[in-house]
Parts: C-alpha cells; structure tokens; sequence
C-alpha cells in the first residue's frame, strides 16, 4: 500500500511540475534565471527586427524604382519602332 501512495505521488509531482513550468509563472521564473543573457538576446532581437524593417522598405523603394524604369524603357522602345507617330 505505501508503495503505492508512493507512485501516485510521485506522478501527481510530475504532472504538477509540468503545469507550472507551462504556465506564465514558469516561464517568467525561467527567464529570471536566464539573467542577462536573456536581455541582451532580447536586445538583440529587437535591433534584428529594426534592421529587418529597414531592408524591406529599402527592397520596396527598389521595387517602386524598378517599376518606374520598366515604364522608362517601355516608352522609349515604342518610340525608337514608331518613330514617326509620336511627332
């Protein structure tokens, strides 16, 4: 019988454990115990992300430019076939 008692505590503690490492109190304990560390990946994700947005206003003013210079060319090519009906 005491054995018993024995396992269902044991599986009640392992199933309490993993409930509160899950929960929000975990994983703020967690990072507590990551220290530093923790906030300078934090930091350094932010500084990514900045980054990140920056590369893709840049690849969008590109795209934007790009667009422009294919209608650039589209007009120049039609007046360099039909010279005679743009004058």
């Amino acid at each position: 019988m005491f054995l018993l008692s024995v396992i269902l505590v044991g599986a009640l503690l392992v199933v309490l454990a993993a409930i509160l490492v899950d929960s929000p109190l975990g994983r703020s304990w967690a990072r507590r115990l990551e220290g530093p560390e923790g906030a300078a990946g934090a930091a350094e994700l932010r500084d990514l992300q900045r980054k990140v947005e920056l590369l893709e206003g840049e690849v969008d003013e590109l795209n934007r430019s790009l667009a422009g210079m294919r209608e650039e060319l589209q007009f120049v090519n039609r007046l360099l076939e039909n010279p005679k009906k743009s004058s």
